[in-house]
């Protein structure tokens, strides 16, 4: 591995991490895509297309779902949900982008969806991405929950605002315009064309009710604020 892909992951793990890293924990139906979920499940359904109008020979590829329970201090209380080959869009958006299918089970329990760590890897660089939400989940019991769908398009920054990625490796970053670049981030109810998606990918969803419970619009200022204290 290049110094600049070790500086790179090393940078998104004290973007993300702060103090530690956070547990790896795999999507609910990375294992089995059949199998209905149990009746004491709560599973919670969203998309996200990340796409980069900046740097558009530099797509972002997403890695990993950030979700903290509310006031974690430590690993345990970090989850890192990877993304896996059934996540993924068949095809990319006509415009450059990526889309994803994600599904994650998570306790009753206070969370906040941190964000989404991204890469793209175009030779010679490599190029961390960070994706803020900032979106407060409390989850109170068993179902299959919809969260609504994701559009974060990244595109050049004007004065301070909050930046793409990390700063560093340099040259890496810039090339990719994560340290140049910002996003512009649109939260929406997009059931009706996720459905049949999702029933496609994951047949253990078939039959299955599923309730809307979409996330707050993206909070701009809340996420200027995270990143200029972090």
């Amino acid at each position: 591995m290049r110094f600049s892909q070790i500086a790179a992951l090393a940078a998104a793990c004290s973007w993300l991490m702060l103090s530690g890293c956070a547990t790896p924990t795999k999507l609910a139906f990375a294992k089995d895509t059949t199998t209905p979920p149990k009746s004491n499940e709560p599973i919670f359904l969203m998309t996200a297309t990340l796409r980069n109008s900046y740097r558009t020979s530099h797509q972002l590829r997403l890695l990993i779902v950030n979700v903290d329970r509310a006031g974690a201090t430590d690993r345990a209380g970090r989850l890192n949900f990877t993304i896996d080959d059934g996540a993924k869009s068949e095809t990319d958006t006509a415009d450059g982008g990526n889309s994803y299918y994600l599904s994650m089970k998570l306790e009753p329990e206070s969370y906040v969806m941190v964000g989404f760590l991204a890469q793209n890897r175009s030779f010679p660089t490599v190029t961390t991405y960070f994706v803020p939400l900032h979106s407060d989940l409390t989850v109170t019991g068993p179902g299959v929950f919809y969260l609504g769908h994701v559009e974060a398009t990244l595109r050049e920054r004007t004065g301070n605002e909050f930046k793409a990625g990390p700063t560093v490796p340099l040259i890496d970053q810039a090339v990719g315009g994560a340290s140049g670049g910002t996003y512009d981030i649109e939260i929406s109810d997009q059931w009706d064309t996720d459905k049949p998606k999702f029933l496609a990918k994951f047949p253990a969803l078939n039959g299955v009710s599923v309730t809307k419970t979409v996330l707050p619009p993206f909070d701009r200022a809340k996420a200027q604020d995270w990143w200029e204290k972090h």
